[in-house]
């Protein structure tokens, strides 16, 4: 033993110095982040993305709808089966610093020629044809890991394991926004179809009137026909609004995978407000928030594990055998204890000749491809703060766009009021109500679909910072 440690202990002392400068080429880069958001009020490292979503959301419906979608969804059912694979290939890669192990039991008979030097001296030393041997050994091999290449498919596996995990995050992060803005586009349905069920009935009661007014000759046909035609605008809506609905209503239930039904719902869309305080944070927390820009920079430890692994793979490897157990030509001799023990011990370095061009090769794509992850890295971070800094200026203007709408729709419905009062005293035209009407029944749809489009930015906003997975 002193003598085999004697003959490799200065290559190995040699092979662990220059393993030190090999992992020194292999580094992480990292991307360049502006230090605020386009669009931004306030800088401030807080962000909404930490608020966990049974927080964020308090309608008690979308809740329930939301957490019905992480448990069943199918795309959120892969992702756990996809994370318990990882964990499988993490378990494996830990056992790489230990020997490979195998028994091995065999038996031969083997019979020479008689007219061979062989066979001539069985017969004459054993007194038979033939020679039997029987042996059981176990069999350890084992590579040491001096270039970090174990080291390294450990570091790639965990990377791996951890990249499933933010996958599953990223699914839940958009799911959570997509269940979220369907529920505010079904409020927003639900408000579009009370309101064109009411302006139904306020067209129905000018037409009554206009009838009346016809038949004691006060207006032509043609006013009859234009209040029927502006009635009609509402009916045709109805049919229209309620389809929608079930769609929507249909798109849910997929989403949390249950089969197509009714949806209860017990808010207005008017009734749901979130904070005024949507902080954004700044950029550099989209790393560590959002799920897949975080996946991306664990590409990056992937990649430059394959580096490290495609080096390592180019310079001597040091293995060690050794082999123990009992032989005999007699079975009855088999177990004849310490007589028929045996044990070697073997150990080699491999330094590849002609494969050389191909590992480098190999090591060179390895570093396109390190390079490539970077450049993916820094474009997944510019995304995101796009992507921020949009949702910062739609949830700002659709709010402004909000108050003026809803200004306007105040105002057309005091000109209904206005319209029908002179209409009825003889001061105003058919025509000035029918329009007053048109305009408020436009005004009101355009105010319900300003406040879910709001609803919606400040949804995108929480997804575009990363939040939703807590």
């Amino acid at each position: 033993m002193n003598k085999i440690l004697k003959t490799y202990l200065p290559i190995l002392t040699l092979l662990v110095l220059a393993s030190c400068k090999l992992s020194k080429d292999i580094s992480l880069l990292t991307a360049t982040a502006p230090a605020t958001f386009r669009n931004a009020e306030n800088v401030d490292t807080a962000s909404i993305a930490t608020i966990q979503w049974k927080t964020f959301f308090t309608d008690a419906v979308l809740q329930n709808l939301i957490d019905s979608a992480i448990i069943n969804n199918y795309d959120m059912q892969v992702a756990v089966k996809n994370i318990e694979a990882a964990q499988l290939i993490v378990k494996q890669t830990k056992l790489g610093y230990l020997p490979t192990a195998n028994l091995q039991a065999g038996a031969s008979i083997n019979r020479p020629s008689d007219n061979s030097l062989n066979g001539l001296s069985l017969s004459q030393f054993l007194g038979k044809s033939y020679v039997e041997d029987y042996s059981v050994s176990l069999a350890l091999s084992w590579e040491a890991d001096i270039w970090g290449k174990i080291k390294n498919q450990k570091a790639k596996a965990v990377a791996g394991y951890l990249q499933t995990t933010e996958a599953k995050k990223a699914i839940q992060t958009n799911l959570v926004a997509y269940v979220a803005k369907g529920y505010y586009n079904l409020l927003m349905l639900d408000a579009q179809l009370l309101i064109a069920n009411k302006n139904l009935l306020l067209n129905d009661s000018t037409l009554r009137i206009i009838k009346l007014q016809f038949n004691a000759g006060q207006v032509t046909a043609l006013g009859v026909q234009q209040a029927e035609a502006q009635r009609l605008v509402a009916v045709q809506l109805i049919p229209l609004l309620q389809q929608n609905i079930t769609i929507q209503e249909n798109a849910l239930s997929v989403l949390t995978a249950v089969a197509p039904a009714a949806i209860q719902r017990n808010s207005a869309i008017s009734n749901i407000a979130f904070t005024n305080n949507l902080a954004a944070g700044v950029p550099s927390g989209l790393v560590s928030n959002r799920p897949d820009v975080k996946s991306y920079e664990l590409a990056l430890t992937i990649a430059n594990a394959n580096t490290g692994i495609a080096k390592a793979n180019m310079y001597p490897s040091l293995s060690i055998t050794a082999t123990g157990g009992v032989n005999a030509f007699k079975a009855s001799n088999w177990f004849n204890i310490p007589a028929s023990l045996f044990g070697t011990v073997v150990g080699g370095i491999t330094q590849p000749l002609f494969q050389r061009k191909q590992l480098k090769t190999q090591y060179e794509l390895a570093k396109v491809d390190r390079e490539k992850t970077v450049i993916q890295f820094r474009q997944s971070v510019l995304i995101a703060v796009g992507e921020v800094s949009d949702a910062l200026v739609k949830t700002e203007k659709l709010k402004e766009q909000e108050t003026i709408a809803t200004t306007r729709v105040n105002t057309l419905q005091q000109a209904i009021s206005n319209a029908d009062l002179l209409f009825k005293n003889g001061m105003a035209t058919y025509l000035e109500v029918i329009t007053a009407q048109s305009n408020t029944l436009l005004g009101e749809l355009e105010l319900a679909a300003l406040k879910k489009d709001q609803l919606n930015a400040v949804v995108e906003l929480y997804r575009a910072l990363g939040g939703g997975w807590k």
